[in-house]
């Protein structure tokens, strides 16, 4: 059966929240447990929705006379052990038939599911096209960030892929819906860490941004007394997959985000590896974000996967029971945690960045519905032995 009793491994659900605001700097991104009591004492305590597509929400505080705190964060850490339970451990996809009827969307990573590098993967066009004959609808979601959803389209075009734009939602797009979801001030500035996709998407957007791709050849010269100029109108800093991040970049994002009042730090994704070609893996976006990370001393809100944001965008544009979706992809950390953060069914190919023996390791709490080789095994008759 599919409908499996499973119970979460996450000790506590992590919610990223954020605000941006002109006028009043006392406003911050921060990271809260929502299923946490401690926070219960805080003053001043307001939340503001600024769109339904977004799980994020505004947050002002002051904690000055909370005197409970720390009793109430140990009491909050007892709860989170208490109602520790371990899920159920995934299972071989025996019968993708069953799966296939049960839902009626599939969420669908690229990079390590669709291709690798720009080889497509054995099986993928047979695959999608029997999907397609079934009436599933087909959604392409990736962390990737270096080009646009224009940008992809063409890229499944060359590999003989019929997929059209509406269908893709590239973390470079979900960077510039987020600004969108909360009324980013027109008056202000995105500096972008990142590349040509993150720029199309901001101005298709209608945002003013400064940065990426051109400032990949700038280098500082330290002189004695030297000040380094920012603009002061940036409100946002984007960090996302960079083949040109230097030392520049991370001194004029660092500027921007530690000293513009309530300037804001999103990441497109924190992944640590990417598929640049198909002989190994590479360095991938979370370098670039846990650079700025660590010389702000601030955590990014991130976008992507596993983010929730993508999840409710997509729910929201298609009318989409999120019961009715399944997420496929091959990382446990971003495809299958983004599934099981939205309460959708999970499949884990071992097409890409996770293997067998990763996912059957004992210290792996992520744990998806099923597994199988890769997507081809939805095929009639090639359901195979992993």
């Amino acid at each position: 059966m599919l409908s499996r009793t499973t119970a979460s491994a996450t000790a506590s659900a992590s919610l990223s929240v954020s605000s941006l605001s002109s006028t009043n700097p006392s406003r911050f991104l921060s990271h809260l447990s929502p299923n946490c009591s401690r926070f219960s004492g805080l003053k001043k305590l307001s939340y503001t929705f600024p769109n339904p597509l977004s799980n994020f929400v505004s947050v002002r505080w002051n904690r000055s006379k909370n005197t409970n705190y720390k009793a109430k964060r140990n009491n909050c850490d007892r709860s989170r052990m208490e109602n520790f339970t371990t899920r159920a451990l995934a299972e071989p996809l025996k019968n993708p038939g069953e799966l296939i009827d049960s839902v009626e969307t599939f969420i669908f990573d690229c990079d390590g599911v669709i291709w690798k590098g720009d080889k497509l993967i054995d099986g993928v066009p047979e695959t999608l096209d029997m999907l397609r004959s079934k009436g599933k609808r087909l959604v392409f979601v990736t962390n990737n960030s270096t080009k646009s959803r224009k940008q992809y389209g063409k890229k499944f075009e060359t590999l003989g892929l019929n997929v059209s734009e509406e269908e893709i939602f590239a973390s470079s797009f979900a960077a510039a819906a987020y600004l969108k979801s909360i009324n980013f001030p027109k008056d202000k500035k995105v500096y972008v860490i990142g590349e040509d996709g993150i720029l199309k998407e901001l101005e298709l957007a209608g945002f003013e941004y400064l940065g990426g791709p051109d400032d990949g050849g700038k280098k500082i010269e330290l002189k004695p007394g030297f000040l380094m100029e920012h603009d002061k109108d940036v409100g946002a800093v984007v960090v996302g997959f960079d083949r040109y991040f230097n030392y520049y970049k991370i001194q004029y994002g660092t500027l921007c985000i530690r000293e513009n009042p309530g300037c804001l730090f999103i990441a497109t994704n924190r992944d640590a590896v990417t598929h640049l070609t198909d002989a190994q893996e590479w360095a991938g976006g979370g370098s670039m974000v846990g650079a700025v990370s660590g010389s702000t001393r601030r955590e990014p809100l991130v976008v992507g996967k596993p983010s929730t944001f993508m999840m409710d965008y997509l729910a929201n544009k298609f009318g989409i029971l999120k019961s009715q979706i399944c997420m496929v992809g091959d990382r446990l950390d971003t495809d299958i945690l983004f599934g099981q953060n939205g309460g959708c069914k999970t499949l884990l190919v071992l097409s890409g960045v996770t293997t067998l023996p990763m996912l059957q390791n004992p210290n792996n709490s992520i744990q998806p519905d099923f597994y199988t080789n890769k997507i081809s095994d939805f095929l009639p008759l090639k359901a195979a032995t992993v």
